[in-house]
């Protein structure tokens, strides 16, 4: 299986380059990983609702150029549908099993997706009512994509 993660902005501080560099390393027996970073757009200072709106639009462009017509997309937003690992596993699997090679996650700013990216996704997924720092769910997901083919695989990992 090939998995994108495509997430906005870099990472600039070591603990989550760390722990991404070892969740991807992990990955690599299971699937051919990678990581997109698209350009964060810049917020005006005291940004209107219509600014906040653009700056969301323009990621979203960034992140649906890297989002290729037969790829499956899972875009990461508050609103979607909450999951266990069991239940994350299960989706992975079924993926498999329907042919759907290549899936995309995409992870927005700290603005959130624009609409274009959320109308385009095949599957909308909820980590949390909360809101999280977008670097720091990079690191959940890929943690939790590594424990689902754990999940799949019946090896001792998932408790």
């Amino acid at each position: 299986m090939n998995i994108s993660i495509i997430c906005v902005g870099k990472l600039k501080e070591k603990y989550w380059v760390d722990a991404i560099a070892e969740y991807s390393k992990r990955l690599s027996a299971y699937c051919n990983l990678e990581i997109l970073e698209v350009k964060e757009a810049r917020l005006p200072e005291n940004a209107s609702p219509a600014d906040e709106e653009k700056v969301k639009a323009e990621e979203g462009k960034g992140i649906l150029s890297h989002v290729k017509k037969d790829t499956y997309l899972v875009t990461l937003e508050i609103k979607g549908k909450s999951l266990s690992s069991e239940g994350l596993a299960e989706k992975m699997a079924t993926l498999a099993i329907d042919g759907r090679s290549n899936v995309a996650f995409a992870i927005g700013g700290s603005l959130g997706l624009s609409p274009e990216v959320s109308a385009r996704a095949d599957f909308k997924l909820s980590f949390s009512a909360m809101t999280f720092p977008h670097q720091m769910i990079r690191v959940f997901l890929l943690e939790q994509i590594y424990r689902a083919f754990k999940i799949n695989r019946g090896e001792t990992y998932h408790k």
